[in-house]
């Protein structure tokens, strides 16, 4: 974010290779790390339409604690090596990107040198994270949906899709932007720059900007704690 600010705001279209990798590091970590929690928050919903009697023994406070370390830990593990990968790469031509922060593909353009082992690495920690997680949330759901459908009624089938509808805006929210940023970044080479500065800042910025959006509309608890704050706390929030 200070880097898209100083770029976008005042101007400054340069930063130094260290503070390029380390900004690489946090935002390749904190994209494994959301998609992630997405994956997490499917085991969730699973459990409550799956195994609603035993919600409460299954996800106890430790099994989270553990989830989340195991989110970060596996996160921060994979893209630890990308900083050295880069870092051993020497840049003697253009040192333009593609976008107004770094990622790793697209620092590993610049490079003079061959970069196989850079390329091999990347799609390895991409299949070990996004992909992994893309087909754990959609076996997630597939069995959600059978759960679903075998309820009888036609009114507890549509409550219980109704509880996924949140996260499933979230999936969107987190998978169209990268699959549309990727697809441009590898495919799109002969389009203007301005468009791939638009997918990479809509990757960046559209999922932390309409997520709270999103499960405030969808939570009942988070709407009447706003309408509440909202009213000077004067009234009874309905339904």
């Amino acid at each position: 974010m200070p880097t898209m600010i100083s770029v976008h705001w005042f101007n400054w279209r340069s930063v130094t290779l260290d503070a390029c990798i380390t900004q690489m590091f946090f935002i390749h970590t904190f994209g494994g790390v959301e998609s992630g929690v997405l994956v997490a928050m499917a085991f969730d919903r699973f459990v409550a339409i799956c195994f609603p009697l035993h919600y409460a023994t299954i996800l106890t406070h430790g099994v989270i604690g553990k989830i989340g370390a195991a989110v970060l830990l596996r996160s921060v593990g994979a893209v630890l090596p990308v900083p050295f990968l880069i870092k051993r790469l020497p840049f003697c031509h253009s040192n333009v990107l593609s976008h107004a922060y770094c990622l790793h593909q697209d620092a590993m353009r610049l490079a003079c040198a061959d970069t196989r082992i850079n390329s091999i690495y990347g799609l390895l920690a991409v299949i070990f994270i996004i992909v992994l997680d893309a087909f754990i949330l959609l076996v997630s759901y597939i069995l959600i949906l059978q759960a679903v459908l075998s309820i009888a009624s036609q009114e507890e089938r549509i409550k219980a899709l109704n509880t996924c509808l949140s996260h499933i805006c979230a999936v969107l929210l987190f998978y169209v932007p990268l699959i549309g940023m990727t697809l441009i970044h590898r495919y799109g080479k002969h389009l203007s720059p301005v468009i791939h500065t638009f997918m990479a800042n809509i990757y960046l910025l559209l999922p932390p900007v309409l997520n709270p959006i999103v499960y405030s509309v969808r939570t009942k608890q988070i709407r009447q704690r706003i309408a509440q704050v909202l009213c000077g706390g004067r009234g009874r929030i309905g339904p």
